[in-house]
């Protein structure tokens, strides 16, 4: 992908995110892309796009992320490096994460 394909999926992922009432998730958000985008790489662009908004607004404006979380036992993946969703559960090691959703919040 070139640098201003990069940008321009990363300015329509902010676009939105700030459209919708709700927080999205990863799959949510390649579908309103509408392109064969995987899921890492949305990943890669929200990481990238979290550091523009905030930039760009001074602040006023955060992207924030809604932890996955086991719908097993309701153990929340608090202390992640980067979004992803994991696969297993480290308490139950049940399979049944729910995906994390992201959505921008506007600050005073």
């Amino acid at each position: 992908m070139r640098p201003e394909e990069a940008a321009t999926t990363r300015k329509r992922i902010v676009e939105i995110l700030r459209r919708s009432s709700r927080p999205l998730t990863v799959d949510e958000i390649a579908g309103e892309l509408g392109t064969d985008i995987a899921a890492e790489d949305v990943y890669e662009h929200l990481v990238h796009a979290a550091r523009s908004l905030r930039a760009r607004s001074g602040g006023r404006e955060i992207l924030v992320m809604e932890p996955p979380y086991c719908k097993k036992c309701g153990y929340v993946f608090k202390n992640l490096n980067r979004p992803r969703k994991p696969s297993r559960c480290p308490r139950c090691k049940g399979e049944w994460v729910a995906a994390p959703r992201f959505t921008i919040v506007r600050r005073g």
